[in-house]
């Protein structure tokens, strides 16, 4: 069973259970929408086609996360007068979960611990990223210690080395016969 929406402006086909990225969402993570422009419904091989929406349908899913998208960078160019320009951005995006896809909304269900279970997954995952930054931070002062030994070691023995053995100069003398 599938169905075409109008998620944010654009219209996507989706699936139940299916994950998928759309333009910024409004609403917190975790919490659960209903999208109510269903503008196709398949369900195995009984089309039902609006116009220009079904009456009765409703999508539901649950906001995964909020994020920005890659870099689309944009250059404009005109030959042989020398204008380039680059210019770029970052969409800002939603990623959500399809929860059900129902031809009636009473029949709709709206999850709610899914979303309490997705928001504890991404606390315990950004704990995760926190004690890995600490542990490379960590690091880095272990390693500036040594490299800091290291360098004053390395004087030390330059040092040391100096004063053991003093550079002997010898000069010649550069008078000239006459002058003796």
């Amino acid at each position: 069973m599938y169905a075409i929406v109008e998620i944010a402006g654009q219209q996507t086909k989706v699936e139940k259970d299916q994950k998928i990225y759309v333009n910024r969402l409004e609403n917190e993570v975790g919490s659960s929408v209903v999208f109510d422009k269903v503008l196709l419904i398949d369900d195995n091989g009984q089309v039902k086609v609006g116009k220009p929406t079904l009456q009765d349908a409703a999508v539901s899913a649950t906001i995964i996360s909020h994020f920005k998208g890659e870099k689309v960078l944009v250059f404009h160019k005109k030959r042989r007068k020398g204008y380039r320009k680059l210019n770029g951005h970052r969409h800002f995006l939603s990623e959500i979960l399809i929860c059900d896809i129902a031809e009636d909304k009473n029949s709709l269900t709206i999850p709610e611990k899914k979303a309490e279970v997705k928001t504890e997954i991404k606390a315990t995952k950004k704990t995760r990223a926190t004690k890995a930054k600490e542990e490379v931070v960590a690091e880095k002062t272990v390693k500036t210690k040594k490299e800091t030994t290291a360098k004053t070691t390395k004087k030390e023995t330059v040092a040391k080395e100096e004063k053991k053995a003093p550079a002997k100069t010898t000069r010649k003398s550069t008078k000239t016969k006459k002058e003796e």
